[in-house]
């Protein structure tokens, strides 16, 4: 007993095959907002309020923020469909246990988003851009919050 076709299975006319469209790649984040330049703004506009935060530099025990910045656009890069430049480095991020050691509260958090806004609205992006990164940076700021 053979079934109907289901709506998603289109029956042709009768004497004419089925043409089915070829799927559409669909672009990386990455590639959609700008690549690897992009990354580059939104990381160092972001360390440029971390040097000056009297509650967030202390958090960062290297003198010159440069590695920490480097480590955070790679991340980033990789995660959003970028070259893989991070896993080769420094293995699989792990970003929650390498964040134990430093004290993250909720006033940590809210200052690293503070920053973070900021570098994303010099973005410009998109809004449908904007907001999928923004939710993520929210979800990654919530989720290293070590400290009541």
């Amino acid at each position: 007993m053979s079934r109907p076709p289901s709506p998603a299975q289109p029956t042709p006319p009768p004497g004419r095959p089925i043409r089915l469209a070829p799927a559409q790649p669909t672009e990386p984040f990455f590639d959609a907002v700008g690549g690897e330049e992009t990354f580059r703004r939104l990381v160092a506009r972001f360390y440029a309020g971390v040097a000056d935060d009297p509650l967030l530099r202390p958090l960062y025990p290297e003198e010159d923020l440069g590695p920490a910045e480097e480590r955070l656009r790679l991340f980033l890069i990789q995660y959003w469909g970028g070259p893989t430049t991070y896993h080769e480095r420094r293995g699989h991020p792990r970003l929650r246990m390498r964040h134990v050691p430093f004290a993250i509260g909720p006033a940590e958090r809210d200052a690293w988003l503070a920053h973070m806004r900021a570098a994303v609205d010099e973005l410009a992006l998109p809004a449908d851009q904007e907001e999928t990164l923004w939710s993520y940076l929210v979800y990654a700021a919530n989720s290293m919050q070590n400290r009541p």
